[in-house]
């Protein structure tokens, strides 16, 4: 047994209830973990995110590494005491940023990522080239990286990418790194998988991520390859960097790292990955556990999850990156996901969109004028246990900062409860999860 992460109970052949046990408390998974991308979630205090029920939040190594810098969140003590969050944190590696919103200066975005173009198919598994997604049914980094561009990026110019290049966009891959701009002002960075992990270890966080090239559903399979294969090394060189940081700060907690699978929409190439990264040890040194990212399609997610997870040792804690619509949520962990994170709540929250048992709506529609019900009647959150519709319709319309506020209240609670009880279903057994499932993607509309 993995002192780090323990099973509680099984779903199938893939899924399961464990624990993932961190300096700074235990992550009873299945779990959402909210998006603090900039060590905070947007309109929330740290007492808001411990009150609506978060074990866990994560922020974006990219970010912190350009403002305010990890060496100030090293000297604070580390990213929960520099934002005043007393449980445990995820850093991701930044290997997503430096390919997309470092593309160049003026925030040029490749294509890719606004989901209009032609998806390449899987020959082994039967799924065949796709005509261009709704951006709706698409994830990117799979699902959250999206959103985080256009979070970042709201002002941002498209590019036609060069179809001819290996790689779209103005950032430079190449076998030790990537040169990149910053998009706050065009200055000249790099990364490799030594400075991330140099980076993530200032930063603290509990549970941090390999440096790895994100590849997209632009790239041909030969490129998949190339890059897959540029990945693992690069996840060798995260491993060796990572045993040595640990052994010089030693007094530090330890951080757990996880490595990233990617491979796109090919079978082979996902499983390949997954086998290569879940027997990797460098210097005595293996992964605690694995991230799930890169570009897939909605449909796909469930499938390519089990791909991954049937070949990962079942040991060790899975994280699927950018994932929060409930039935992407059954698919992920029905495949062995164990733990979420995702921008689209407080993202959504923040245009005046609310998380309903039915879906999601527009609070600032005239039907909710005069509607003096919660937001969600049933819904325990702070936000439906003391405001109504109206009030929120109000704020919305009076463009009044408080909207954000209650809405990014209510959306986080739904999504991080919508997992917990995910959770207590799989504890139950077979038949209450089941019925759970059929309950609430019925009233969805989503079966």
């Amino acid at each position: 047994m993995n002192a780090k992460f323990e099973i509680c109970a099984r779903l199938g052949a893939l899924g399961r209830a464990g624990v993932i046990h961190t300096p700074h408390g235990d992550i009873p998974t299945p779990a959402f973990v909210p998006v603090g991308t900039k060590a905070t979630v947007k309109a929330l205090v740290p007492e808001q995110v411990r009150d609506l029920g978060a074990s866990a939040v994560l922020a974006n190594a990219y970010h912190l590494y350009l403002q305010p810098g990890p060496e100030l969140v090293d000297r604070a003590g580390g990213l929960g005491a520099f934002m005043n969050w007393d449980g445990p944190t995820f850093t991701d590696s930044g290997g997503f940023q430096v390919l997309s919103l470092g593309a160049g200066y003026k925030k040029v975005l490749s294509q890719e990522f606004a989901g209009k173009v032609k998806s390449g198919g899987n020959p082994d598994s039967g799924m065949t080239p796709h005509e261009p997604a709704d951006p709706g049914n698409r994830h990117d980094q799979s699902g959250q990286k999206r959103n985080e561009l256009e979070e970042s990026e709201e002002n941002a110019q498209l590019a036609e990418p060069n179809r001819n290049k290996a790689h779209p966009g103005l950032a430079r891959v190449d076998e030790d790194g990537v040169n990149f701009r910053s998009h706050l002002d065009g200055t000249h960075h790099r990364f490799s998988p030594e400075i991330s992990m140099q980076i993530q270890h200032l930063l603290g966080a509990d549970i941090i991520f390999a440096f790895d090239e994100l590849t997209s559903l632009l790239h041909s399979y030969d490129y998949q390859v190339e890059s897959l294969e540029r990945t693992r090394r690069w996840a060798e060189r995260c491993l060796r960097e990572h045993r040595r940081l640990t052994e010089v700060r030693e007094g530090k907690p330890y951080q757990m790292l996880f490595g990233v699978i990617q491979g796109a929409q090919w079978e082979d190439l996902r499983r390949k990955a997954a086998r290569d990264l879940g027997l990797m040890c460098v210097d005595g040194q293996a992964f605690d556990g694995f991230g799930i990212g890169g570009a897939l399609e909605k449909e796909n997610l469930g499938r390519i999850c089990a791909w991954v997870a049937e070949e990962l040792p079942e040991d060790r804690p899975r994280h699927l990156l950018g994932i929060s619509e409930p039935e992407d949520f059954f698919a992920g962990i029905e495949a062995g996901a164990d733990t979420f994170d995702c921008v689209s709540p407080s993202r959504v929250a923040r245009n005046g969109a609310a998380y309903l048992e039915t879906g999601r709506t527009n609070m600032s529609r005239a039907a909710f004028r005069e509607d003096f019900s919660p937001v969600q009647p049933g819904c325990g959150c702070y936000t439906c246990r003391n405001y109504t519709r109206a009030y929120i319709h109000h704020l919305l319309k009076a463009k009044e900062i408080l909207a954000s506020t209650l809405l990014t209240i209510h959306n986080e609670y739904y999504t991080v409860h919508m997992v917990q009880n995910i959770r207590a279903a799989i504890l139950a057994g077979e038949d209450a999860y089941r019925e759970f499932k059929q309950e609430t993607l019925g009233k969805l509309g989503r079966l």
